[in-house]
């Protein structure tokens, strides 16, 4: 997700400062490097690469370990090189939404702060992953993290576009936050299924499969909570073109997303990058349910920028 998704009025609306400029443009790349992280560390999980390199933060104690290079080694190595940039990304936004801070909305250095926490505890958790040798509640967790992370990237990026809300939002906001709350922790349950191999498991033995329905049945609420904001985004006359584009981007996740795990289940797991897929397309409709969610609000309140 972009700027451009969203066809902001920029025209129409002054910019607050540069360095608001320099800092939303800033949180959208770690936005879109966070995505792929998740795609990633998918990846890493469904090729059995979770331990390919033994040790952390180095690699066989290497920063690059050329010498046992191979693409279960090549994803867990990318997979720690992405989160350190991140990382090293959000030391750079904290720093600088607090030396700017005098020409920035009064929340942006905390949320940053914020922001910054999460990615160190991330940092935590991705050892604990490895030293714990894949232990599902601290993978789970892990993921969960990442996904709140994210969430907070979207957040703090959609609050600094430039908008000029229409008062037709109405209602939408809760709908919108309403869907947020329940893909996320559909999104978790997936996760949670993942890390227990509960798919294989259930279909292997019979075992796991409560969490394997646990994640088939909670797919409904999420699902209709998604169509419910899809629908009276359609109805509603005079709502910003920003919040229809992005009720219309939902509309298209939520159909493919059902579609790829449809797939994912008769297949039972064995074409791994559809489940990589699933889980990206999962983690971009919760990106596009918070943006159309935190502009509805700003709808609501009739705001070019939140303080």
């Amino acid at each position: 997700m972009t700027e451009s998704v969203f066809q902001p009025q920029i025209n129409s609306i002054q910019e607050t400062s540069q360095p608001q400029v320099w800092i939303r443009r800033l949180v959208w790349k770690m936005a879109i490097a966070t995505l792929l992280l998740m795609a990633v560390g998918s990846a890493t999980r469904v090729m059995n690469a979770g331990l390919a390199c033994p040790d952390w933060p180095l690699c066989y104690g290497q920063l690059v370990p050329s010498r046992q290079m191979n693409l279960q080694v090549f994803l867990e190595w990318f997979h720690r090189l992405d989160a350190a940039l991140i990382g090293f990304s959000a030391i750079a936004l904290s720093g600088l939404t607090w030396w700017y801070r005098q020409v920035l909305p009064k929340w942006l250095p905390w949320a940053a702060i914020f922001a910054l926490f999460l990615i160190v505890f991330q940092g935590i958790l991705g050892g604990l992953t490895v030293t714990q040798l894949l232990r599902f509640d601290i993978v789970t967790a892990h993921l969960g993290t990442a996904l709140l992370f994210f969430t907070t990237l979207i957040i703090i990026g959609t609050a600094l576009l430039p908008y000029q809300g229409t008062r037709a939002a109405g209602k939408l906001r809760w709908l919108g936050l309403s869907a947020t709350f329940l893909v996320y922790f559909q999104s978790i349950i997936g996760g949670l299924v993942g890390s227990r191999w509960a798919l294989h498991q259930c279909f292997a033995g019979s075992q796991l499969c409560s969490v394997m329905n646990a994640h088939i049945l909670g797919v409904v609420p999420p699902t209709l909570a998604t169509i419910a904001v899809v629908w009276f985004a359609w109805k509603t006359a005079g709502l910003h073109k920003s919040l229809r584009v992005l009720a219309n981007v939902a509309a298209v996740l939520i159909s493919l997303q059902i579609l790829l795990g449809i797939a994912t289940f008769k297949l039972h797991l064995q074409v791994e990058p559809l489940t990589v897929t699933h889980q990206a397309v999962g983690a971009s409709l919760l990106g596009v349910l918070v943006a159309f969610t935190v502009l509805a609000i700003r709808d609501h309140k009739n705001q070019t920028s939140i303080i």
